[in-house]
C-alpha cells in the first residue's frame, strides 16, 4: 500500500473550506462572465501581442495574483501547513513522478485533444496566437514571462493543491485529486479547453498526492506555462 494511501485522513476544517470554496466559485463565475460576455479570456487565457508586449498587463496581472494570494494566505492563517510548502519525500522520487506528468499531458493534448472535431481548439480558445518578437520590448516580454511561468504557477499552485487539496483531504486522496482537478480547471472560465485543464490539473493533484509537497507541481506547471509563452514568439 502506497504510504501516502496509508496515512489517517485529517479532521475536515468546514469553515476553512468554505471559504476556499466561495473563493475559487468566485473566480470561476466572473471568469465564465467575462469568457461569455466577451470581455477578457478569463485567467487561463493565453495572450496576445499587446499582451506579451504590455508592461501594464504585467501590473494589472501581478495585481491579480497578489490579490490571489492574500485571500489564500488569510484561509491558511495559524495553519499554513496546509499550503504543502514543504520538501517532497525524496527528489529524485518526484522528478520521476513530474517528468511522468509532462509525457502524460503532452501525449494527451497533442495525441488525443489535437485530433478530436472540436468547434474550436483548446489553443484558439485561450487565445494563444503566434506573436513576433520585438527586441525593442523584451524587457516588457521577460516581465511577463516572470508573470505566467513564475508568479501563475506559484499562486495556482498554492490555491489549488496546497489549500484547496488539504482541506479537501478529508474525503480521501482520490477524491480530493479529482475535486481540486476539476475546480482547478473550471476556474480558468474556459470550455474546449477544459478537455486539457482538467487532466492537467487532476494529474498536478496526483504529483502532490504522492509527493506530499505542492513543489514538484510549481515546478512542472512552470514548465508548462514558460514553454507555451515561448512558444508563442518562435513558432
Amino acid at each position: 500500500m502506497d504510504a501516502a494511501a496509508a496515512q489517517p485522513r485529517p479532521q475536515p476544517l468546514y469553515n476553512r473550506l468554505a471559504f476556499w470554496a466561495v473563493f475559487v466559485g468566485l473566480i470561476t463565475i466572473g471568469n465564465y462572465a467575462a469568457r461569455f460576455g466577451g470581455t477578457s479570456r478569463g485567467s487561463g487565457k493565453g495572450v496576445s501581442q499587446e499582451d506579451v508586449y504590455s508592461w501594464s498587463f504585467f501590473a494589472s496581472g501581478l495585481v491579480v495574483y497578489a490579490f490571489y494570494l492574500g485571500i489564500v494566505l488569510l484561509i491558511c492563517i495559524n495553519h499554513f501547513d496546509l499550503l504543502a510548502m514543504r520538501r517532497p519525500r525524496g527528489w529524485g522520487r518526484a522528478a520521476a513522478f513530474g517528468l511522468s506528468v509532462i509525457v502524460a499531458i503532452v501525449v494527451w493534448e497533442y495525441e488525443v485533444v489535437s485530433r478530436l472535431p472540436l468547434p474550436e481548439s483548446p489553443a484558439k480558445e485561450q487565445g494563444v496566437t503566434n506573436v513576433p518578437w520585438e527586441p525593442r520590448h523584451a524587457g516588457a516580454f521577460a516581465a511577463n514571462f516572470v508573470l505566467f511561468a513564475l508568479i501563475a504557477p506559484f499562486v495556482e499552485e498554492l490555491t489549488f493543491r496546497g489549500a484547496g487539496q488539504s482541506l479537501l483531504r478529508f474525503l480521501g486522496s482520490w477524491p480530493s485529486i479529482l475535486i481540486v482537478g476539476v475546480a482547478f480547471g473550471l476556474s480558468h472560465g474556459l470550455v474546449e479547453a477544459l478537455l486539457v485543464l482538467v487532466p492537467f490539473g487532476i494529474a498536478l493533484a496526483w504529483l502532490r498526492d504522492r509527493t506530499e509537497s505542492v513543489l514538484p507541481g510549481m515546478v512542472v506547471h512552470a514548465i508548462f506555462n514558460g514553454a507555451a509563452l515561448v512558444a508563442i514568439v518562435l513558432s
